[in-house]
């Protein structure tokens, strides 16, 4: 059976293929913002898998007045020294700082074309991207695109737009069906598109690389440590079922780059270095992100979108 014979007869009929995205499944993603749009601004320097509602705590807060205070309000923005002068309570009021700008780096390279379920980690992760620019359009921040194919990094400038968004919607969908066809391994390529990433966005901004991060920490180390320090920086690990638990005992072939390889998947050492594979690269980047006080979330790509957001 071929792989797109396989994914077709895993999918309902309101599904995509799970091979490559539609204009439709992106668009459509608008429809997933009720679920969270309670998101919280609480900042985190570690945020739990598919946590999406804090996607924009980099938003600030500006001291607007003082006023007196109402049933209701937060006691922690009481002012404690007008309330004792006054002898009344009175409550800060904040605003929400508005038109900040939202980036997403998207990774389409040929490690994100692998998926056992639902879907190959490409399409699930050009769905969040999705999200997150429907996002930032009803919050009214500038959203701004990176797309990396491996090879070629593909810049979009951060418009608060509904037709530059359809754009980087089209822009994926055509990436996405090309890929598919001529997977491109990413190389020194990925260190320059992470370059022109920082290059181009300000210290304010929020940016979300979303990556398999199946990729050597220790040579983009520097990119991201860059991008971290004055951003607010989120890694959103897509991964599939299969790269975190072990087959089912028995003989397995796979195949990568032309090459093939034959393995047996029933030995208890096997198992246990195969599963410790995930879990030490999951410590790397997590440590990653303490060390550099960005946040790392983990999505997997046989969960609903809907079902997987944490409130």
């Amino acid at each position: 059976m071929s792989l797109k014979s396989w994914f077709r007869n895993k999918k309902t009929q309101d599904e995509g293929n799970g091979l490559f995205v539609s204009l439709e499944e992106l668009t459509g993603m608008r429809k997933q913002i009720r679920y969270i749009r309670n998101f919280s601004h609480k900042k985190a320097s570690t945020v739990q898998a598919g946590d999406i509602k804090s996607a924009f705590k980099g938003r600030g807060m500006e001291f607007e007045e003082i006023r007196a205070y109402n049933f209701g309000d937060d006691v922690r923005d009481i002012d404690w020294r007008v309330t004792a002068r006054k002898q009344h309570p009175y409550t800060k009021v904040f605003t929400e700082e508005r038109d900040l700008e939202v980036y997403v780096w998207l990774d389409l390279s040929a490690s994100m074309l692998f998926g056992t379920k639902k879907e190959l980690k490409s399409v699930t992760a050009s769905k969040l991207a999705a999200l997150i620019g429907w996002l930032a359009l009803e919050k009214k921040d500038r959203f701004g695109a990176v797309i990396f194919d491996g090879i070629k990094t593909y810049w979009f400038k951060p418009q608060n737009s509904r037709a530059q968004l359809l754009a980087i919607f089209k822009k994926i969908v055509e990436l996405g069906n090309a890929v598919l066809q001529k997977p491109q391994a990413a190389g020194v390529e990925l260190n320059k598109s992470l370059k022109i990433l920082e290059q181009n966005t300000g210290n304010r901004s929020t940016i979300f690389i979303i990556s398999d991060f199946n990729h050597d920490l220790g040579k983009i180390k520097s990119e991201l440590m860059a991008l971290a320090k004055n951003r607010e920086l989120y890694l959103i690990d897509v991964y599939d079922i299969l790269e975190e638990k072990a087959p089912k005992s028995g003989e397995y072939m796979v195949q990568y780059a032309g090459k093939k390889l034959i393995f047996n998947s029933g030995s208890k050492e096997f198992r246990r270095n195969y599963e410790g594979y995930f879990a030490a690269k999951r410590r790397i980047w997590a440590d990653f992100c303490r060390q550099n006080g960005c946040s790392r979330i983990e999505f997997r790509t046989d969960m609903d979108v809907r079902k997987n957001l944490r409130f």
